[in-house]
């Protein structure tokens, strides 16, 4: 996968998590791998279209998940995974392709994004072969994105 399509996706996940969670979140080492789902696990799909096809697939362990939420609202306790949480999740997630996919229509990609949709165990992306990158945002707990396509 090229570097042009993947940049953006490190770029912006970098950026969004420091504004909203005033960490800086650092990259482990990128990985082609098979998505497995695991239970426990905030999984989100936004689809990225036109120029080029893609899903992009989160996937936030849930207690991660509620720690983020906790920092997005600026220490405010999360302690279950409700559906104010898991909208929060969603948006977290909505922001860092909207801002990839921009950087990528800069960049003369023209682009789009799907709302983001919460993920099941029957899924038909489980056992593809994605691009993951591993992001650790410190106290708050480590997350992965896959680009499958």
């Amino acid at each position: 996968m090229q570097a042009e399509l993947i940049n953006p996706f490190l770029t912006s996940s970098i950026q969004v998590i420091e504004m909203l969670a005033n960490v800086r979140p650092t990259v482990g080492q990128l990985q082609l791998k098979q998505v497995q789902y695991t239970e426990r696990c905030v999984w989100l799909k936004i689809n990225i279209h036109g120029q080029v096809e893609r899903d992009i697939l989160f996937g936030f362990p849930e207690r991660m998940a509620m720690n983020m939420v906790s920092a997005m609202l600026g220490g405010y306790t999360v302690t279950g995974l409700d559906d104010m949480c898991r909208s929060a999740v969603a948006e977290l997630g909505n922001m860092i392709c909207g801002n990839a996919s921009t950087m990528m229509n800069h960049r003369g990609i023209d682009v789009d994004i799907t709302p983001p949709r919460l993920m099941d165990d029957g899924a038909p992306e489980w056992g593809k072969r994605a691009v993951s990158i591993p992001l650790d945002v410190g106290r708050i707990g480590h997350f992965d994105i896959h680009i499958i396509g």
